[in-house]
This record gives structure tokens, sequence and C-alpha cells, in this order.
């Protein structure tokens, strides 16, 4: 299995994600002002259901947004982790080819 990813690959997701965040909130507060002309139509069950969705709604959207902040958190972590270990890597082969004798290498007749 190989493991192969652009640079820019967490920082460009995070990106992304942090829109979907707004979007996510946008959304939820656009399906509670659609369900508005649906107050009072409701009876018994499907009224309990409707009356505790619109009670909780923002609660939700609140939930929603800290498990998609998280997600954003957990992204900019793994972009710093991966950018910091190509540095390391690079300055570690840097260094090893720097102290390597690649005169003593050549062959010689």
């Amino acid at each position: 299995m190989k493991f192969d990813m652009g640079a820019t690959t967490l920082s460009d997701l995070g990106k992304s994600t942090t829109g979907s965040v707004d979007d996510l909130g946008t959304l939820i507060k656009w399906l509670i002002r659609a369900a508005e002309p649906l107050e009072g139509k409701f009876n018994g069950e499907g009224k309990a259901a409707f009356d505790a969705f619109k009670a909780h709604a923002d609660q939700i959207t609140s939930d929603l947004n800290g498990s998609l902040g998280a997600i954003l958190g957990g992204q900019s972590g793994m972009d710093t982790a991966f950018s910091s270990g190509d540095q390391e890597q690079s300055e570690n082969a840097h260094r090893t080819m720097s102290a390597a004798n690649f005169e003593a290498a050549r062959f010689r007749g």
C-alpha cells in the first residue's frame, strides 16, 4: 500500500471544512425557518416531536458546529505534524549527506 499526499492537501481540506461549518449553521437555520409554517399543525406525538426539535434546534446547531470545529482542529494538527515531519526529514537528509564521504565511494583504477 502506498500513501501519497500533496503538501497542501490538509490545509486545503481545512479551508473546505471551515466553509462547511458556516454552511451547516446556515442550513439548520433555514430548516427551522422552513418548518415554521408547520407549527400548530400537529397533535399528539407529532406535536411533541416537532416542539422538541424546535426547542433543541439551537443546541443541535451548537453541537454539530462544535463537532466540526473539533474535526477542523484535528486537521490543523495533522497539517502541522506532516509539515514539520517533512521539514525534519529534509533537514536530516541534508545533514547525513553533508557528513558522507562521497570521495571514498569513487572507484579509481
